[in-house]
């Protein structure tokens, strides 16, 4: 990989190839494009948009990207190599010229990355042996089983190991380009990109990319335990019994847990050890607060119930969860 120096100019290469997903490639070209180190600063990316050939590549919408031929960046310095991902990911993984083509490109770059299933591009060019990887959760057995070489990751939206970057499932590359901003130009900026975008948080990669609450509305179609849910997350510090939960929904006990059971797919226990583990991942990531406050904090009552409660969720403990996510 390439070094540069602080005030190099820092070229962004992006690549696609035919049936990409235009969010991909979007969402992380708008993080770059139109990021500041301060407000008036001059802009300190300059993004490009390559593909095998170059010209116009059709994406998975109505909408064709242009593009210019990325071999012109194989004997070229880059800052940040961006592969996007699309169902067209698995005939472009398999065509040599191109692959040889994002290997030659990689070796000048700083940083190389992918968002989504742009990583079955990175493994096939070798890029990702020995280390670990995430992508969408769609293709994470894919990328298992074809590169076994590769350390696949199915639960953080991104993973950093040195200078490769890979991000899960498609609006995952912005929070991945976000991180890149930060530790490019300073959270300052980070921050002043994420509120540009709209963007509720700056998410760690410790964050997972399937969504627990998107899970229990899943299940939960007509909202019958919603109201429940949010009193749960507001009485987090407190013991929780299913007595407790079953006088807020207005119901016999026993006649709650049938319910909640047979419309959640899990017992209400275990529905509350989840809310709180699901807290306590994003209080580890990002506060400094002590694994026992956190403990506290979230109802668990000693850091020893909280270990054994990230075990059974999460096959991990706070403090290997806190060691991989905080953020800086």
């Amino acid at each position: 990989m390439t070094s540069f120096s602080a005030k190099s100019p820092k070229d962004v290469v992006f690549v696609v190839y035919p049936d990409c997903v235009l969010l991909d490639l979007v969402g992380p070209l708008q993080v770059f494009t139109h990021a500041r180190e301060t407000p008036l600063g001059p802009a300190p990316y300059v993004t490009h948009v390559t593909s095998k050939a170059g010209g116009v590549i059709a994406t998975n919408t109505i909408v064709e990207i242009d593009s210019s031929p990325v071999g012109a960046w194989q004997t070229r310095a880059l800052h940040t190599l961006v592969i996007v991902g699309g169902d067209g990911v698995y005939a472009a993984a398999q065509d040599a010229a191109f692959i040889d083509q994002i290997k030659n490109v990689a070796r000048n770059a700083q940083r190389v990355c992918s968002v989504c299933s742009g990583a079955i591009i990175l493994a096939a060019a070798g890029l990702l042996d020995g280390r670990r990887a995430v992508t969408h959760w769609e293709d994470c057995t894919r990328l298992a089983e074809g590169y076994p070489a590769v350390q696949v990751e199915v639960d953080p939206i991104y993973i950093k190991d040195g200078c490769l970057w890979t991000s899960a499932g498609i609006t995952a590359g912005i929070d991945m380009s976000l991180a890149i901003i930060e530790e490019d130009l300073g959270p300052a900026a980070a921050l002043a990109m994420a509120r540009s975008l709209v963007t509720p948080m700056l998410r760690s990669g410790g964050q997972s990319q399937f969504s627990a609450e998107l899970d229990r509305q899943a299940h939960d179609t007509q909202g019958r335990f919603v109201p429940l849910h949010a009193w749960i997350r507001d009485h987090l510090d407190k013991k929780i019994t299913v007595e407790d939960m079953a006088q807020v929904c207005a119901m016999s006990p026993r006649s709650f847990s049938r319910r909640y059971t047979q419309t959640m797919g899990t017992p209400p226990a275990k529905a509350v050890e989840a809310i709180r583990v699901d807290r306590a991942r994003d209080l580890l990531s990002g506060t400094d607060h002590s694994i026992q406050a956190i403990a506290a904090l979230c109802g668990f009552g000693d850091d020893e119930r909280m270990r054994r409660a990230f075990l059974r969720q999460i096959n991990t403990s706070p403090s290997e969860f806190r060691k991989q996510f905080q953020l800086r």
